[in-house]
């Protein structure tokens, strides 16, 4: 990250400049990261835009250049996780599903699949919950605490998310198949 010392230390002082470099710098990642939660580009933009706002208001309160990245991702991932619980009526199911799936195959099909496809079609719970257990390495009392649910709803809808990838990944293998049989 070129210039990014100089750019934190101006923008602190509220250098329209340097804050536009840190914009330019952070924002494609941080909107990949909001869009992942809302699974709506615009909403993940507005979010951004917000996000960034109280960055700028708020930078004495990141200590350190060093630090800096790892803060405006926290506030981008809160502000995104606030939207939805606002914006949806989000039900999750106390009920435990078995592990019928394997880690491994997930694993080695997930490089065959496009990650935003994945996310447009998960549902929203489980989108939530595997986003911050596996992207932001939250624990399950951690996303219960955050989500406002109970540790046990967040096991079983990270158990419900990995399922219903194993499926997701199933059927577009099969499609796959299916379409080079066809041009066989």
């Amino acid at each position: 990250m070129e210039h990014l010392e100089k750019n934190f230390l101006m923008a602190k002082k509220q250098d329209r400049k340097a804050q536009k470099a840190l914009y330019e710098m952070f924002s494609a990642k941080m909107l990949a990261i909001s869009n992942s939660y809302t699974n709506n580009i615009h909403d993940a933009e507005d979010i951004l835009i917000g996000a960034f706002m109280k960055c700028f208001t708020r930078l004495d309160d990141c200590r350190d250049w060093n630090s800096f990245p790892f803060w405006l991702r926290k506030i981008v991932v809160n502000d995104s996780i606030s939207f939805v619980r606002k914006s949806r009526n989000i039900l999750y199911a106390d009920i435990e599903i078995a592990d019928d799936y394997s880690d491994e195959d997930t694993d080695e099909r997930l490089e065959e699949i496009n990650i935003e496809e994945i996310f447009s079609q998960m549902p929203t719970g489980y989108r939530l919950i595997f986003n911050l257990y596996v992207f932001e390495e939250k624990k399950h009392q951690e996303i219960a605490e955050i989500l406002n649910i109970s540790e046990g709803t967040s096991k079983s809808q990270l158990s419900k998310a990995k399922k219903w990838l194993t499926e997701f990944l199933k059927a577009k293998e099969n499609e796959k198949r299916d379409t080079e049989t066809v041009k066989v």
